[in-house]
């Protein structure tokens, strides 16, 4: 497919997908929306691939919403906008279940439903300098369906401060709240990514996928039988894959596992 909003690289096993709309500092639309959508549903199945890098070209990361989409959401219907909604939900929950790792590179300025999609990825590496902002409340907006994945990011007591107070953090607060996992100098942003990536290519691409789905099916359950029985079948199935006994054996006899090669 041409993309008009994104531009998509594969190299070595990764992927990078590139908000290219730098005029309008990366602001999306139901184009830019569908856009997302397809490209980590389709990367997400592409055997050749092994990580996924969400980055952004001009000074911007994201914007959130474009003003024209704004504006024309502003005639909608109830039921248009509901539509409308949940195209973005969705396109944020196929970056979310995405299959293979996702990192978000932020090089600048990220607000609203930018801060959505870096909060979909597994890892968020920013900028010093980059400015969050959930700023819904200023426009009489709230950030409904950035929800989800912000508050998992951030946690429930910074997001009851920043979705009320649509006040802009920097990168350091970012980090400590959790939002960030790294935060280097601009000039360090590819390389730092990069190494991250070079980490996860080298790892089992099986292992990867089911690692995510732990995370994701465990947190937050009570430590039951249930719980116990679950995660020793993952481990017991896993154990017994075909990358699961190539791994150990690889291990054993001193060798790179097969999917090094």
């Amino acid at each position: 497919m041409d993309y008009h909003t994104l531009s998509i690289a594969i190299t070595d096993k990764i992927a990078t997908v590139t908000l290219n709309r730098p005029e309008l500092r990366n602001a999306f639309n139901e184009q830019a929306i569908a856009e997302l959508a397809l490209a980590f549903d389709e990367l997400g199945r592409n055997e050749l691939v092994r990580a996924i890098v969400l980055a952004a070209n001009g000074p911007a990361f994201c914007a959130g919403a474009d003003l024209n989409w704004m504006k024309k959401m502003a005639g909608y219907s109830h039921d248009e906008n509901h539509a409308d909604a949940l195209r973005l939900a969705d396109m944020l929950r196929t970056i979310y279940l995405c299959p293979k790792p996702t990192i978000a590179k932020v090089q600048g300025d990220c607000y609203a439903g930018g801060m959505g999609l870096v909060a979909a990825c597994d890892i968020v590496v920013a900028a010093e300098g980059v400015n969050f902002c959930l700023s819904e409340v200023k426009l009489g907006l709230i950030p409904a369906t950035i929800s989800p994945y912000v508050i998992k990011a951030m946690g429930e007591q910074a997001a009851r401060r920043y979705f009320i107070t649509a006040e802009r953090f920097d990168a350091t607060v970012a980090q400590r709240l959790g939002f960030a996992h790294e935060v280097v100098p601009l000039e360090e942003l590819d390389i730092t990514v990069m190494g991250i990536v070079r980490g996860l290519v080298s790892n089992s691409p099986h292992a990867v996928g089911e690692a995510k789905k732990l995370v994701r099916e465990i947190v937050g359950q009570p430590v039951s039988d249930a719980l116990l029985d679950d995660t020793a079948r993952r481990i017991a199935e896993i154990r017994a894959s075909g990358e699961g006994r190539e791994g150990v054996s690889s291990f054993l006899e001193k060798r790179k596992p097969s999917w090094l090669n």
